[in-house]
């Protein structure tokens, strides 16, 4: 078992993981269902677009 030197300790490391949720994106913010409802608007245009005339 390896002794402990009380006045000297090791940095605790991330071993260079990012940690996202700790830095702020600049740009819109969309819920989960935001992009549901949009997807849905756009394949409807799209089918619209599609079979139209």
């Amino acid at each position: 078992m390896a002794k402990k030197d009380k006045g000297m300790s090791m940095p605790q490391t991330g071993a260079g993981l990012v940690r996202y949720f700790d830095e702020e994106s600049v740009g819109p913010k969309l819920s989960p269902n935001h992009v549901v409802v949009i997807t849905v608007i756009l394949a409807i245009f799209c089918f619209v677009l599609r079979y139209s005339a």
